[in-house]
């Protein structure tokens, strides 16, 4: 499973609540990628250019990586107390980090922001 598969999924979580629609088809995700039926931490953080704009971390492992990363990015975009939810203006100029945290050690893989400055 490639990394732009992930951070896809991580997008799209974001998107889902800006627009209101539940898009992600969950079954189909898992059953064309099936490692994300395991279970695994994540991390999110989310970047403005380069300052930090948001971070939502799974301490202990209690869901599917496909059902962690989809609740790190919403956490991250709109649950971050030290940051106001994020709006779609600053959503199109987003970074977002992600971090899986899985037996084998630390994996991050970083996406570019939907418009660039």
């Amino acid at each position: 499973m490639s990394q732009s598969v992930l951070l896809t999924i991580a997008r799209a979580s974001i998107e889902e609540v800006l627009k209101a629609e539940n898009t992600i088809n969950r079954q189909e995700l898992i059953v064309t990628y099936p490692l994300l039926a395991e279970p695994m931490a994540t991390q999110i953080t989310l970047f403005l250019g380069d300052k930090v704009r948001g971070i939502s971390k799974t301490e202990v492992v209690s869901r599917s990586l496909l059902e962690d990363i989809i609740h790190n990015a919403k956490a991250a975009a709109f649950l971050d107390e030290a940051f106001d939810p994020l709006v779609t203006s600053e959503y199109l100029h987003t970074t977002i980090e992600l971090t899986i945290f899985s037996p084998e050690g630390e994996l991050s893989h970083r996406s570019e922001p939907i418009l660039k400055e």
